[in-house]
Protein backbone atom coordinates (compact mmCIF):
# COMPACT_ATOMS: atom_id res chain seq x y z
CA UNK A 1 0.00 0.00 0.00
CA UNK A 2 1.69 3.43 -0.78
CA UNK A 3 1.44 6.58 1.51
CA UNK A 4 -1.41 8.22 -0.76
CA UNK A 5 -3.64 5.26 -0.27
CA UNK A 6 -2.87 4.51 2.92
CA UNK A 7 -5.69 5.65 5.40
CA UNK A 8 -4.94 8.32 7.89
CA UNK A 9 -5.23 6.81 10.61
CA UNK A 10 -4.93 10.52 12.66
CA UNK A 11 -7.94 11.32 10.87
CA UNK A 12 -9.90 7.96 12.44
CA UNK A 13 -8.54 8.71 15.76
CA UNK A 14 -10.25 12.06 15.57
CA UNK A 15 -13.10 11.11 14.70
CA UNK A 16 -13.64 8.91 16.90
CA UNK A 17 -12.65 11.63 19.67
CA UNK A 18 -15.30 14.00 18.31
CA UNK A 19 -17.73 10.89 18.58
CA UNK A 20 -17.12 10.15 22.67
CA UNK A 21 -16.77 13.77 23.18
CA UNK A 22 -20.25 14.89 21.98
CA UNK A 23 -21.52 11.90 23.53
CA UNK A 24 -19.62 12.36 26.49
CA UNK A 25 -20.13 16.17 26.56
CA UNK A 26 -24.58 15.53 25.96
CA UNK A 27 -24.65 13.38 28.86
CA UNK A 28 -23.88 16.42 30.77
CA UNK A 29 -27.37 17.48 29.69
CA UNK A 30 -29.20 14.27 29.61
CA UNK A 31 -27.68 12.83 33.61
CA UNK A 32 -26.80 16.17 35.05
CA UNK A 33 -27.01 15.01 38.69
CA UNK A 34 -24.77 12.15 38.19
CA UNK A 35 -22.24 14.62 37.19
CA UNK A 36 -23.34 16.95 40.10
CA UNK A 37 -22.60 14.17 42.61
CA UNK A 38 -19.05 13.64 41.74
CA UNK A 39 -18.24 17.25 42.00
CA UNK A 40 -15.95 18.28 44.89
CA UNK A 41 -17.74 20.18 47.46
CA UNK A 42 -15.22 23.31 47.17
CA UNK A 43 -16.17 23.99 43.83
CA UNK A 44 -19.51 26.09 43.17
CA UNK A 45 -21.81 26.69 41.00
CA UNK A 46 -21.71 22.63 40.46
CA UNK A 47 -25.07 22.52 37.91
CA UNK A 48 -23.40 25.56 35.73
CA UNK A 49 -19.99 24.21 35.74
CA UNK A 50 -21.32 20.90 34.75
CA UNK A 51 -23.16 22.19 31.82
CA UNK A 52 -20.14 24.46 30.82
CA UNK A 53 -17.95 21.33 30.59
CA UNK A 54 -20.83 19.64 28.88
CA UNK A 55 -21.03 22.43 25.89
CA UNK A 56 -16.60 22.39 26.20
CA UNK A 57 -16.66 18.79 25.76
CA UNK A 58 -19.57 19.28 22.46
CA UNK A 59 -17.19 22.32 21.04
CA UNK A 60 -14.10 21.04 21.54
CA UNK A 61 -14.94 17.63 19.68
CA UNK A 62 -16.73 19.25 16.85
CA UNK A 63 -13.92 22.04 16.64
CA UNK A 64 -11.83 18.88 15.76
CA UNK A 65 -13.33 17.83 12.57
CA UNK A 66 -12.48 22.13 11.10
CA UNK A 67 -9.00 22.24 10.04
CA UNK A 68 -9.26 26.28 11.31
CA UNK A 69 -10.45 25.46 14.90
CA UNK A 70 -8.64 22.02 15.29
CA UNK A 71 -5.55 23.24 16.94
CA UNK A 72 -7.29 25.40 19.83
CA UNK A 73 -9.99 22.66 20.29
CA UNK A 74 -6.99 19.96 21.06
CA UNK A 75 -5.57 22.22 23.82
CA UNK A 76 -9.36 23.28 24.84
CA UNK A 77 -9.89 19.88 25.60
CA UNK A 78 -6.74 19.00 27.07
CA UNK A 79 -7.74 21.92 29.32
CA UNK A 80 -11.04 20.54 29.80
CA UNK A 81 -9.57 17.11 30.98
CA UNK A 82 -6.95 18.95 33.98
CA UNK A 83 -10.20 21.33 34.59
CA UNK A 84 -11.92 18.01 35.49
CA UNK A 85 -9.62 16.03 37.03
CA UNK A 86 -10.79 17.23 40.86
CA UNK A 87 -14.23 15.42 39.53
CA UNK A 88 -12.60 12.51 38.87
CA UNK A 89 -10.03 12.43 42.14
CA UNK A 90 -12.94 13.21 44.20
CA UNK A 91 -15.12 10.40 43.01
CA UNK A 92 -12.30 7.96 43.67
CA UNK A 93 -11.60 9.34 47.14
CA UNK A 94 -15.25 9.24 48.30
CA UNK A 95 -16.06 5.80 46.12
CA UNK A 96 -19.05 8.02 44.59
CA UNK A 97 -21.19 6.00 42.99
CA UNK A 98 -22.83 7.82 40.53
CA UNK A 99 -26.97 7.21 38.64
CA UNK A 100 -27.78 4.00 39.63
CA UNK A 101 -25.39 1.31 39.25
CA UNK A 102 -22.18 0.66 40.82
CA UNK A 103 -18.34 1.27 39.32
CA UNK A 104 -15.80 -1.11 40.98
CA UNK A 105 -13.40 1.21 43.51
CA UNK A 106 -9.96 -0.17 41.46
CA UNK A 107 -11.78 1.64 38.14
CA UNK A 108 -12.91 4.61 39.58
CA UNK A 109 -8.79 5.14 39.99
CA UNK A 110 -8.21 3.49 37.01
CA UNK A 111 -9.89 6.27 35.23
CA UNK A 112 -7.35 8.90 36.88
CA UNK A 113 -4.92 8.01 34.68
CA UNK A 114 -6.80 7.71 31.56
CA UNK A 115 -7.30 11.22 31.96
CA UNK A 116 -3.47 10.81 30.56
CA UNK A 117 -4.70 8.90 27.24
CA UNK A 118 -6.95 11.29 26.93
CA UNK A 119 -4.74 14.50 26.94
CA UNK A 120 -2.58 12.89 24.49
CA UNK A 121 -5.19 11.80 22.08
CA UNK A 122 -6.37 15.45 21.80
CA UNK A 123 -3.25 16.52 21.45
CA UNK A 124 -2.17 13.80 18.38
CA UNK A 125 -6.12 14.65 17.13
CA UNK A 126 -5.25 18.14 17.07
CA UNK A 127 -2.32 17.82 15.08
CA UNK A 128 -1.81 18.71 11.07
CA UNK A 129 -2.72 15.58 8.70
CA UNK A 130 -5.53 13.98 7.72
Amino acid sequence: MTEASRPDIRARWRIALTLVMVVAGSLHFIATDAYISIMPGYLPWHRELVYISGVFQIAGGIGLLVPGTRKLAGWGLIALYIAVLPANINMALYNIQPGSFTIPLTLLWARLPLQLVFIYWAWYASRPGG
